[in-house]
């Protein structure tokens, strides 16, 4: 077993107080917003060995077979195939698709050809894979999540008494299907026809004044306003209309497929996705823009968000099994009442979320973490067992 250091990103959006909660540290007024405990090659966690430390990708690279297993190097590649995070959202976060991975390998190849730099701020494909990801809630997590049904969207339009929300409602009810959800969707984030600053601005102010008198969606109106507030301006504010509101209570979980549309409000959260940093982005934020690329990888199929229940294994672990080969994701909770078994196989990330766990392998070697500490697991380590009180995640493969 390998401790680990992870990558901290300092977004924008970021809590500066959430994550720090829970590492234990003081926090420096930065904001945090992810912490990575994975080996993206952007931003690899550190494996601390006693000299100064190894990138958790370049230590893979030593022994693929050792670390990975087997069988993960033959489906995978000599690649760790998933990214564990740790996400604190204090404002909204872009309105966003992740791509299929038949896409990013064209995309990917594409901006190659074009000499795009593979670090470059305006790239969008940083990686060749795609990026389906799960969410689990350690507070409330507001989210929006793919399309709603487009006659319920018209009927939030109907009453809104503005230019912009007519000719919305008038795309929807002539083609109340996908077909007509893209339309209007390309509508309001296409360059050639996106509304302008002040037609938006109606559009809140619409939102702002039916929420006085009493709205029948007052959440929708509410993220509208919210939205405007933190991206003025932004067309951005006015899709949300468009999409699912989703609240996660903690130990609830949800899962984003490649193609949904969706935008990350508030809340933290353990975050398990495909080992990727491709995001294509609309809107709702100062980072690179593609919209057209968006379009085209954005599934318009109005569907309700994929919640994820978990299952409970040997007692004390639920495990939330995602419809994906590249990740699942276990929680156990331990009562300080002995050692108990940790379901996974693989290479494994561990993640201590509450109190003091003792965890042991199969290979004899023992480590101990305490409430925000993390270690990396090699598939040659076998079984795994913990004891102690607290709460263990686990990243494992499938």
């Amino acid at each position: 077993m390998f401790r680990l250091t992870p990558a901290v990103q300092h977004y924008a959006w970021g809590s500066t107080t959430a994550i720090p909660s829970v590492l234990g540290t003081v926090p420096d007024g930065r904001p945090v917003a992810e912490l990575w405990l994975g080996a993206h090659p952007s931003a690899p966690a550190v494996v601390e060995d006693g000299a100064g430390g190894v990138a958790l990708d370049a230590l893979l690279e030593q022994d693929p077979t050792g670390h990975l297993g087997q069988d993960v190097v033959q489906r995978f590649g000599a690649r760790l195939p998933y990214l564990l995070k740790l996400i604190a959202a204090d404002a909204p976060l872009s309105l966003q698709v992740h791509p299929s991975i038949e896409r990013a390998r064209e995309g990917f190849a594409e901006e190659d050809a074009r000499g795009v730099a593979r670090d470059a701020p305006d790239r969008s494909y940083r990686d060749e894979n795609h990026k389906p990801e799960l969410v689990y809630a350690l507070t409330r997590f507001e989210a929006m999540v793919g399309f709603r049904a487009p006659r319920r969207v018209a009927e939030l339009l109907a009453d809104l008494d503005c230019d912009l929300a007519r000719d919305l409602h008038r795309i929807l009810v002539a083609d109340p299907n996908p077909t007509g959800v893209r339309a209007a969707f390309e509508w309001l984030l296409s360059p050639t026809t996106r509304p302008g600053a002040d037609d938006v601005s109606a559009f809140v102010e619409a939102c702002g004044r039916r929420l006085a008198d009493g709205s029948p969606s007052p959440r929708t109106d509410r993220t509208v306003l919210r939205l405007a507030q933190a991206y003025p301006g932004d067309p951005g504010a006015v899709t949300s209309v468009l999409l699912n509101p989703v609240t996660l209570e903690p130990g609830e979980a949800l899962f984003v497929p490649a193609g949904a549309v969706h935008a990350y409000l508030s809340g933290l959260g353990v975050e398990l996705m495909a080992n990727s940093d491709n995001v294509l982005r609309a809107g709702l934020t100062a980072k690179h823009v593609d919209t057209v690329e968006l379009l085209h990888n954005v599934d318009c199929v109005a569907a309700p968000p994929i919640r994820i229940a978990p299952e409970r294994v040997f007692t004390s672990t639920e495990i939330f099994y995602a419809p994906v080969d590249d990740f699942e994701l276990s929680v156990t909770r331990l009562t300080d009442e002995g050692q108990v078994r940790v379901p996974g196989r693989g290479p494994r990330v561990l993640l201590c979320l509450e109190g003091d766990v003792v965890v042991s392998t199969g290979d004899g070697h023992v480590l101990e973490l305490v409430r925000g500490q993390s270690a990396f697991v090699p598939a040659s380590a076998g079984m795994l067992c913990a004891q102690g009180a607290g709460v263990l995640v686990q990243a494992d493969v499938p």
